[in-house]
């Protein structure tokens, strides 16, 4: 029988994969034969993921870019071709406010103007639209391609303290579904996972009191909070050929914090 998660000779693009559930995405990609171009806003952290891939026997190389920035975009996938040849898989992971930023807005939405909805919506939605559309030609043209986009539950089901984050992840949610349909006679896939709250060095901030912890906890099915590994495993799963025939969904990683039918 076939392994149907083999990726040996696949090409992956992961972007925010210098740390957290990029970093556990673009490890599994590797374990699995595919070539990971490592992206970060931070050439140091892909440097440090990429020489860890390579390491273990992967290949792998690392490239800063801002995938908020079109030209970086470019510049970006010039760098995949030069070593790779070309993109089959990428992966949408980079997100939240910026490479550094809460996704927690400071105001409520009534008393906020555009300049502090630019923050969220360039990176979550925008850096999605520059990805996309630059990895699509050559998918199409080699009739073969994954993209899937590592979403938020807060897009699905809405949450009142980052309303303009939710409607970003919402907005990415939808060009997926509408990518899906575009490119799915090219046999490109586009999928998105929709994450609940993760541990990772970007959320720490939110979940490092006690007390905060233990109330979010409370609403979620499997009481504890979601680890780079839960999300990682199911990219894995949309990367590969065992899901050749799945496209345009939506798929929580929440540990029940939201039921979908």
């Amino acid at each position: 029988m076939s392994d149907l998660l083999n990726l040996e000779g696949r090409v992956a693009l992961v972007t925010g994969a210098g740390q957290g559930v990029g970093a556990e995405i673009a490890r599994n990609l590797a374990d699995r034969g595919a070539a990971v171009v490592v992206n970060d806003f931070y050439g140091d952290r892909a440097e440090a993921i990429a020489k860890e891939l390579t390491s273990k026997g992967g290949t792998a190389v690392e490239v800063a870019a801002d995938v908020s920035d079109y030209d970086g975009v470019q510049r970006m996938f010039k760098t995949a071709e030069d070593h790779f040849g070309h993109v089959d898989i990428l992966v949408n992971n980079a997100g939240n406010a910026g490479p550094s930023g809460s996704i927690v807005e400071s105001a409520p939405f009534w008393e906020t103007a555009p300049d502090d909805w630019e923050r969220w919506m360039k990176v979550n939605y925008y850096g999605v639209l520059n990805t996309t559309r630059l990895a699509l030609p050559g998918m199409v043209e080699r009739q073969f391609g994954r993209i899937i986009t590592i979403v938020s539950d807060a897009g699905r089901v809405g949450e009142p303290n980052f309303v303009v984050y939710s409607g970003a992840k919402a907005g990415a949610m939808g060009l997926m579904r509408s990518v899906a349909k575009a490119a799915g006679p090219y046999q490109v896939t586009a999928n998105s996972i929709a994450l609940a709250t993760i541990e990772t060095p970007t959320t720490a901030p939110v979940i490092e009191d006690e007390a905060t912890r233990k109330a979010m906890l409370r609403h979620y099915i499997i009481r504890r909070l979601g680890q780079p590994a839960d999300a990682a495993g199911l990219a894995l799963f949309l990367a590969s050929d065992a899901a050749s025939w799945i496209t345009g969904q939506t798929y929580p990683v929440n540990g029940g914090y939201s039921l979908s039918l």
